[in-house]
């Protein structure tokens, strides 16, 4: 049986077709039921001619913070998901929203979290002075990008970067990532408990990196980073 995705986004919505390659590849055994978004994001209209539902929910037709959230939550709950990926979703979300879907709620973050929540990752990364960069694909908490990192990409920080060529290097690799996690997510028995990632009720001791601890199709691969129970 497919999980039932629902896939929240506010731009170009690549992650979103990476995910969606994956699907129609065959190796990620899912089904997008909906692209939400909080503007009117060129994501949507990806999602519009692959003949998907889509739903913009606008923040800016809402007199509050609660209001958009009211809105947001019910039309995610009306698709009855299995996961809610945050794919380039960039409002903030409250922890009363966040609490409603507890431990299905799973965003990509471009950095090597913990370090860099927040915006400006590539830029804070160079500053720092750093010889590596990343993405995280990490449990959704109130705690903003602070939940536990499930996985993780890495690259090589090079001479000459500046924000926007780390970013458009990490880019492929988010790519990968995303759906490669999500291929294990709905393959795995996975729990958000107190914090803790559990694989088969085994505790996930550190974020498995993509080439060493998960291949691209989400196959647990290499060190094995769940403790024995």
């Amino acid at each position: 049986m497919s999980a039932r995705l629902v896939v929240l986004l506010s731009g170009r919505g690549t992650n979103f077709t990476a995910l969606q390659q994956a699907i129609e590849g065959g190796w990620l055994k899912a089904d997008i039921r909906a692209a939400i978004s909080d503007r009117d994001a060129a994501g949507l209209a990806l999602a519009e001619d692959l003949g998907m539902d889509t739903v913009r929910v606008d923040r800016r037709r809402h007199p509050d913070r609660s209001s958009f959230e009211s809105s947001l939550a019910t039309a995610v709950a009306g698709y009855a998901p299995d996961w809610i990926v945050l794919a380039g979703f960039m409002r903030v979300l409250s922890p009363g929203f966040v609490e409603q879907f507890s431990g299905r709620m799973i965003n990509i973050h471009p950095s090597l979290l913990p370090k860099y929540r927040g915006l400006e990752t590539h830029a804070r990364a160079l500053a720092a002075g750093d010889s590596e960069h990343g993405a995280s694909v990490h449990f959704v908490t109130p705690e903003l990008d602070g939940g536990p990192v499930i996985s993780q990409v890495r690259l090589p920080v090079l001479a000459g970067d500046d924000p926007e060529r780390l970013a458009d290097r990490l880019l492929p690799l988010e790519h990968r990532l995303l759906p490669a996690t999500m291929a294990l997510l709905t393959t795995t028995p996975v729990e958000l408990r107190h914090e803790q990632i559990l694989f088969d009720n085994q505790p996930l001791v550190e974020p498995l990196l993509l080439g060493r601890d998960l291949d691209d199709h989400g196959r647990r691969t290499g060190r094995n980073h769940v403790q024995p129970g």
